[in-house]
């Protein structure tokens, strides 16, 4: 086991933790461990830190099964056990080769690893890189202010379980030097160059383009901006909740017009949306919500085309009603 050499990441890790309540100390905390360079940074941070913070570690690799992880396995057992810290293993079966079949299985079983084990945090080695790449794709496709801050500090897996991301302030580019440095066995996964997947295409062509030709600091930029708007968006959330206690009549499937005519747009689309996901059987769309909002000033018996379900939104004096054909 490399002996630990304390370097300017561990300190601003260290700090990173302290400032945001991350990992309390004396916890048991389950790693996520892929065996390429930033979950194997992030466990030998985790582990030169422990001396500190007193945690209780355990590593989780989530073998997908695929034939270009053939091997995969093996060498992260063999590392791992010369910390030495217990290692779990779950194997998927049949498990189709698509980033989101992949990511949803691995949260499964990670979440079933941590609840049996009494883990309430589990944490991955999701970075600043990660997170820009993640508001670029979000925003390429056409999400909110939800999607493009989705790779955040710290959310629920279940009542008791939290996942964490505690490199989102450190590049990839320091995760690779940092395992270079340390001398730590990174795995190369074929499936990173493979350009069907879109965040691969992301991180080998956008990003680098963007970089050249527009700004060397764009990750770094746009992982700040996914953090302004985390904040923002807090806030717009808490905004959101106080505006539906007396703008959305429950039981009633219907919307008070005098209450919402009042609010800022932001807030109008806002509770308009949390109040379709609650009879739509899908996300609303931007063109649903739209298609609502726009009967907040409409004049009595407008009404929107079909929101799908059999629904559609009607004015009815002061009140938005949603009606099922009959």
């Amino acid at each position: 086991m490399v002996s630990p050499l304390w370097t300017p990441l561990h300190a601003r890790f260290h700090q990173t933790l302290r400032q945001r309540s991350l990992l309390p100390p004396q916890q048991k905390i389950l790693v996520a461990l892929s065996g390429g360079q930033d979950s194997l940074c992030l466990l030998q941070l985790l582990w030169d830190l422990g001396r500190k913070w007193h945690w209780e570690l355990r590593v989780a690799h989530c073998d997908h099964g695929w034939p270009g992880d053939q091997g995969l396995a093996d060498h992260v057992r063999a590392w791992v056990n010369q910390y030495p810290l217990p290692l779990f293993c779950p194997v998927a079966v049949a498990l189709p080769q698509t980033e989101a079949a992949a990511r949803a299985w691995r949260y499964r079983v990670l979440l079933e690893i941590a609840q049996e084990e009494g883990c309430p945090v589990i944490v991955t080695g999701h970075t600043q890189s990660d997170r820009a790449e993640t508001l670029l794709y979000n925003l390429i496709r056409g999400s909110g202010t939800a999607g493009l801050t989705a790779l955040t500090w710290q959310r629920p897996l279940s009542p008791l379980v939290q996942l964490v991301r505690p490199l989102l302030n450190i590049s990839r580019a320091e995760t690779g030097q940092f395992c270079q440095h340390h001398a730590l066995p990174v795995w190369s996964d074929p499936y990173n160059q493979n350009l069907k997947y879109a965040r691969n295409r992301l991180r080998q062509e956008i990003i680098p383009a963007l970089q050249t030709h527009f700004n060397p600091q764009v990750e770094t930029t746009l992982a700040q901006t996914a953090e302004i708007l985390q904040g923002e968006l807090d806030y717009l959330e808490q905004l959101t909740t106080e505006a539906c206690k007396t703008a959305v009549d429950d039981p009633l499937p219907r919307l008070n017009r005098l209450t919402l005519q009042k609010l800022p747009l932001a807030l109008k689309r806002r509770v308009v949306r949390r109040f379709l996901q609650q009879y739509l059987p899908h996300h609303p769309t931007f063109e649903q919500i739209e298609a609502v909002t726009g009967l907040i000033h409409a004049p009595n018996r407008s009404r929107t085309s079909s929101l799908t379900g059999g629904l559609w939104a009607e004015v009815e004096g002061s009140y938005i009603q949603l009606t099922a054909s009959s």
